[in-house]
C-alpha cells in the first residue's frame, strides 16, 4: 500500500457559516460541499453536526465540523499555540503579500512575512482560533538536498539527546543573530 495524498484534514469550528465566509473572503477558498446528520456515521452516536468541505487547491480539502451539542471548543493547554497550525502554499512572494493584504483588510492580526530561508510565510488566526500559515517556497535545489541529506541523522540525534541538532542551524542563524 502507498498513500496517494491526504483526502482531507478535519477540524472543529464554532460556526460553519462564518467559517465558510472567512475562508472564501480571506483565502479565496470555495465551499465544495456539506453533510449534516443527527448521528455520527462511524460510531452511530446521536450527535447532530454540520460537516463542511472547503477547496484548499490542487485536490486538497480542508474540512470542519460544527458541533452545537458538544462542550465549547478548546485547544490543548499543554501545547504551545504556535505549533498546531494549518499551512497553505501559494506560488510566489507576490501572492504571499496579497494574502497578507487580504488578511489585514479583514482586520486580522498578521505576523510576518517570516523568512525561514527555504520559504517565507505569514501567520494569523481564523474565527475559531485555528492558527493559519500562508507560505511560499524560496529554496534552491541545493538547500533542499542539504536538508534532506541530514534529516534522518537529525531525527536520530534528537531521539537520543532531546536537544536541537545543529545540522540545519544555517536556516535561522542570520535571523537569530539580529535579535
Amino acid at each position: 500500500m502507498k498513500i496517494e495524498k491526504i483526502h482531507h484534514v478535519a477540524y472543529r469550528c464554532n460556526d460553519a457559516k462564518q467559517t465558510v465566509e472567512f475562508y472564501k473572503n480571506v483565502l479565496n477558498m470555495d465551499l465544495l460541499g456539506a453533510i449534516a446528520e443527527d448521528r455520527v456515521p462511524s460510531t452511530k452516536a446521536p450527535d447532530p453536526y454540520m460537516h463542511i468541505f472547503i477547496d484548499a487547491g490542487a485536490g486538497n480539502i480542508l474540512a470542519f465540523f460544527e458541533l452545537p451539542n458538544s462542550p465549547q471548543m478548546g485547544f490543548d493547554p499543554n501545547t504551545p499555540s504556535w505549533t498546531q497550525h494549518i499551512a497553505f502554499q501559494v506560488a510566489s512572494e507576490a501572492e504571499l503579500n496579497e494574502a497578507r493584504d487580504r488578511a489585514v483588510a479583514a482586520g486580522l492580526d498578521v505576523v510576518g512575512p517570516t523568512d525561514h530561508n527555504i520559504f517565507k510565510s505569514i501567520y494569523f488566526h481564523d474565527p475559531s482560533g485555528h492558527r493559519l500559515e500562508v507560505a511560499t517556497w524560496t529554496t534552491t535545489p541545493e538547500k533542499t538536498k542539504k536538508m534532506t541529506d541530514v534529516a534522518h541523522e537529525m531525527v536520530n540525534e534528537w531521539a537520543r539527546t532531546k536537544k536541537p541538532p545543529r545540522h540545519t542551524a544555517w536556516l535561522h542563524e542570520a535571523e537569530f543573530a539580529h535579535n
